[in-house]
């Protein structure tokens, strides 16, 4: 099969590799599209560590299932799927509470096992979701950011009829904007300090958009940080309401630092709440995309075929897509 193999830091090549055969819980999807993220970009550059390396990437898969491990019951070849790339030991005490994300062996197809920039992927029957006849296949790429979304905005708990503020106007802002509307949450304002950025959120979301000097001195009860850049998480500190809630759900650096005020999350009795990936929401991603199609589709701007990855890769880090996919 072709795939994309990321040998280190900077260092990537599309070539031949062995088929995969499924595992006995396990199928093997030939993949119809895998998106491409910013948690891949981090990963390309190594600043996930090196001890991944090689890998193929690729964590946001869709596709067909063509062969079927011996012990698995409910699937067969032909069925169209997504899947969830988390991967839970099932036995750590956080597991056994019901926090997978929080698993202490926690791993992810595309991040530390083989992924989906590749002809054909093999995963766990587990992390499979159904796609029936009728789903809208021009969305099916966003079920996985979808369901990171969902999982964001259950840990932020939105009230109906109430502003909100989403900072960043990436694949992950559009979306959660899109979601919260959806929800009868608004209005929505989305900041971002890239002007290309502002003029997509404005075209897919129909929120308001601003740059960052143009909301000193905005408040919403609901706010979330969706950038990773510690100014923004200070800047969406300073945006929350009394009594608010900040949702962080950037993916900052592990070294970043921001000045927070204890005493104001004392005075103000603000909320933070973090959201790490996908949990228990993945089902009801799937419904979601389903139901609201015709706002998300259009959010998959780009499809490039395999042995284009760096052209994709170059107009990710260029901002001026949305969600660009990978086309096996």
């Amino acid at each position: 099969m072709r795939a994309v193999l990321a040998t280190g830091p900077g260092e990537l090549t599309v070539t031949d590799l062995p088929d995969p055969a499924p595992a006995p819980d396990g199928v093997v999807i030939a993949v119809r599209a895998c998106g491409i993220c910013g948690t891949d970009l981090h990963l390309l550059g190594g600043d996930l560590g090196q001890d991944r390396f090689p890998l193929v990437p690729g964590h946001e898969p869709w596709g067909e299932i063509v062969a079927v491990g011996a012990d698995v019951r409910g699937h067969q070849a032909g069925d169209l799927v997504a899947v969830d790339p988390s991967l839970h030991c099932g036995a750590c005490d956080r597991c056994r509470r019901g926090q997978g994300n929080m698993c202490r062996e926690w791993a992810a197809i595309g991040a530390t096992t083989a992924g989906a920039w590749a002809e054909l992927t093999a995963v766990p029957a587990a992390n499979l979701h159904r796609l029936e006849p009728d789903f809208p296949l021009d969305a099916a790429p966003l079920a996985e950011p979808v369901a990171c979304a969902e999982r964001g905005l259950r840990r932020l708990a939105p009230q109906p009829d109430q502003p909100a503020v989403v900072f960043g106007a990436g694949t992950m802002g559009l979306i959660l904007a899109i979601l919260l509307d959806a929800r009868g949450v608004g209005p929505v304002t989305v900041v971002d300090v890239n002007p290309a950025r502002r003029q997509l959120a404005a075209r897919f979301t129909g929120a308001t958009v601003a740059a960052p000097a143009d909301v000193t001195g905005l408040r919403a009860p609901w706010v979330i940080e969706a950038t990773g850049n510690p100014a923004a998480f200070e800047q969406a500190l300073a945006c929350v309401d009394r009594a608010g809630s900040l949702l962080v759900f950037g993916v900052a650096s592990p070294d970043a630092r921001a000045a927070v005020s204890p005493h104001r999350i004392y005075a103000d009795e603000l909320t933070i709440v973090g959201s790490m990936a996908i949990l228990h929401s993945f089902p009801p991603a799937v419904d979601t995309v389903r139901r609201h199609a015709g706002r998300l589709a259009p959010l998959v701007t780009d499809r490039f075929p395999l042995d284009q990855v760096d052209a994709a890769l170059n107009l990710v880090r260029s901002g001026a897509t949305v969600k660009t996919v990978l086309t096996p």
